[in-house]
């Protein structure tokens, strides 16, 4: 009889698809292959039935025979639910990495958000047109020229953006970069605010310039993906043009990255109890990375995913 997984797992959320679209369809593929795994042999009892032959003895002999009440079509399936949490949500027009949990993996989506790591994304734009909403499907606003732009003048409004928001991620790490606990958390990459707070881009790079299409690396916290094609609305002003977003592609979420997200074939039993089986280490150390100094409790739960896991 199968085991009912329970851990973090990533799927990849295809562009055009709601997030709870995906989370509904991977409860479903759960949901079929644990009843499929779980069908059990009907109880017998004995009951007194008629002699079988023909004898012409009416007499009654007692035979095994299936409780009916055992029957699937009777019974039903034996799960009819499963509660399958979301991690950061990906809206319609974007695609990527989503985290979901199931089981007591709920409790650690809660954890893991408590973390607040970085999310990477690529991002694509054109020069050369802005919308309503800064996607391409948009309503068109107006048409401008781009030939006066060059990968050098991009990148120099790309630096303006990381400097600024560098200072925002000090400011709202609330912590007092003299001091040896601010080294100490540089070191391992651990400033970051710890609480909810705007927008902050870590890190945005050029990958690829092709007038009028460019595309972006870009490493942020507490964003939404509306917030990152405004940016991309807001290089092509800065510019002297416009530009429109054409994509909003999430590579990484956290410890999860795209080499971990399952396809849409592979939303099945069996490759979901392998993927959580494969992260649930980098998820433990992460927890203990970021949070161990905080709550004990939280590494105690991350070791009591891996034993449980091992058990299933």
């Amino acid at each position: 009889m199968a085991a009912v997984p329970s851990g973090l797992f990533a799927v990849y959320k295809p562009a055009g698809v709601a997030w709870g679209c995906v989370r509904e369809a991977v409860e479903t593929k759960l949901l079929r292959d644990l009843n499929a795994a779980s069908v059990r042999a009907p109880r017998q009892h004995v009951r007194f039935l008629p002699a079988p032959g023909d004898s012409g003895d009416t007499g009654l002999v007692a035979m095994r025979v299936p409780v009916l009440a055992d029957h699937p079509l009777v019974r039903g399936p034996r799960f009819r639910r499963l509660k399958i949490g979301a991690g950061h949500r990906l809206d319609v027009k974007a695609s990527g990495v989503f985290v979901l949990g199931v089981g007591r993996g709920n409790k650690l989506l809660t954890d893991l958000y408590n973390c607040h790591l970085t999310r990477v994304y690529t991002v694509g734009g054109l020069f050369g047109k802005a919308t309503d909403d800064f996607s391409d499907t948009g309503k068109l606003v107006e048409k401008t020229t781009f030939d006066h732009i060059t990968r050098e003048k991009l990148e120099r409004i790309l630096a303006v953006i990381q400097g600024t928001n560098h200072k925002a991620l000090l400011m709202y790490s609330n912590i007092d970069m003299k001091t040896q606990e601010a080294y100490e958390l540089a070191v391992q990459g651990l400033i970051r605010p710890m609480e909810k707070s705007p927008p902050i881009i870590t890190g945005i790079r050029c990958l690829q310039f092709a007038p009028p299409e460019f595309q972006l690396e870009v490493h942020c916290l507490h964003e939404t993906q509306q917030y990152l094609r405004k940016i991309v609305h807001e290089i092509g002003l800065e510019l002297k043009s416009s530009a429109v977003c054409t994509q909003v592609r999430r590579t990484r979420d956290g410890v999860f990255t795209l080499d971990d997200a399952l396809l849409r074939t592979q939303w099945n039993l069996q490759s979901i109890q392998k993927a959580i089986w494969d992260c649930q280490l980098k998820v433990k150390t992460e927890l203990e990375k970021t949070l161990g100094h905080q709550d004990k409790s939280l590494l105690q739960t991350a070791d009591a995913e891996m034993a449980h896991a091992a058990d299933s």
